[in-house]
């Protein structure tokens, strides 16, 4: 159901519990044909609301994959900073159309060495889950 996209595409995920909030995610990755697992700080508002209410949506662009995933997310690992979070999807909207493509998303880079391997070391985290 969910097709591959890039490590570190920049994607949207929109909560609820309240007025939609919505926020950029680069730890998004594709684990399975419907599961998707991603990163969040264990300070983030969304993950506040994400354990109040589990509903949510992630919207990801990248080269050739246009589509917004709905489902139930559930914090499945924490540690000291970072909780783990599986998103078991639902539904898959697919946005792509005869007439266009996505050709790149976001573009982004660490500018911190430590961040970017504390990066490295989050996305093995979310692949062994």
């Amino acid at each position: 159901m969910l097709p591959e996209w890039p490590d570190g595409t920049v994607c949207v995920l929109a909560t609820g519990g309240g007025a939609p909030h919505a926020i950029p995610v680069s730890t998004a990755i594709r684990t399975g044909l419907d599961t998707v697992h991603l990163a969040l700080g264990l300070g983030r508002e969304s993950l506040a609301r994400l354990r109040a209410d589990p509903r949510c949506a992630l919207t990801v662009h990248a080269p050739g994959v246009t589509m917004t995933v709905h489902g139930h997310a559930s914090v499945v690992g924490e540690d000291e900073r970072i909780a783990y979070v599986r998103l078991d999807v639902e539904d898959v909207q697919d946005h792509g159309q005869p007439t266009f493509e996505i050709d790149d998303g976001v573009r982004w880079h660490w500018t911190d060495d430590d961040a970017r391997a504390a990066d490295a070391g989050v996305r093995a985290k979310l692949r062994e889950l």
